[in-house]
């Protein structure tokens, strides 16, 4: 299963893929593609989500050691995106159905809100344990989306955080059990739906003005 998109109702469901949703540049290409779409179209709310284990495993680690001269514009392209959806003109929601590790988990708390499933999957940020240091833009988008607290918990410790946990971190805003996963994350979110985007976009942008800097900003 590759990213897709369906309708529920006046909320678009992006639907990242079946395996570990890492992103390749493919996978980040076709992720872009449908964000397009949704912002050409009429004022719409976004919920992302996967099938199966993962949400999202993150950094495509593979296709970085194998491509190293592009380290800097892979990482350029990632920073992009969590830009992208920080300052999204759409309220958006990630529904976390599985783990969320590294960027993965990045991506989740790069959107206005969470839903995560109760019984399975963990948020993490592993850099501690696997010797990769967060780049300045990847520690201003966790400060600013976790208290200090938090923040410290995730980046320095490379806790699991499950469902439940993550809710009493604040990580995330809500849980739900499978089932009931994505009907919860639409619920969110479909009230939300026709907000003016150019206000919306403006919003965020203010809100976010330090984190997108130091995400945009050359390395």
């Amino acid at each position: 299963m590759t990213v897709s998109t369906t309708h529920h109702d006046a909320v678009t469901v992006l639907n990242l893929g079946d395996d570990e949703n890492r992103f390749s540049p493919g996978w980040l290409d076709s992720v872009d593609a449908a964000l397009d779409e949704i912002e050409s179209g009429e004022p719409t709310a976004l919920v992302t989500v996967a099938s199966g284990k993962f949400y999202s495993n993150g950094l495509d680690l593979d296709w970085l050691a194998a491509n190293g001269e592009k380290a800097q514009w892979y990482v350029d392209r990632v920073h992009g995106l969590f830009a992208r959806v920080l300052t999204l003109p759409v309220p958006t929601v990630a529904a976390i159905n599985g783990h969320a590790f590294g960027a993965g988990a990045m991506l989740a708390l790069a959107h206005d809100f969470r839903v995560m499933r109760t019984d399975r999957g963990f948020f993490c940020l592993p850099e501690v344990d696997i010797r990769i240091p967060f780049t300045p833009g990847m520690a201003a988008l966790v400060q600013a989306k976790t208290t200090p607290r938090t923040a410290t918990a995730a980046m320095t410790t490379g806790r699991r955080f499950g469902g439940p946990d993550a809710l009493a971190a604040g990580i995330v805003d809500a849980t739900a059990e499978e089932p009931a996963l994505l009907t919860s994350a639409v619920g969110v979110v479909a009230p939300l739906a026709g907000k003016d985007p150019g206000t919306l976009g403006a919003i965020k942008s203010t809100m976010y003005a330090t984190t997108i800097e130091a995400l945009t900003k050359p390395q």
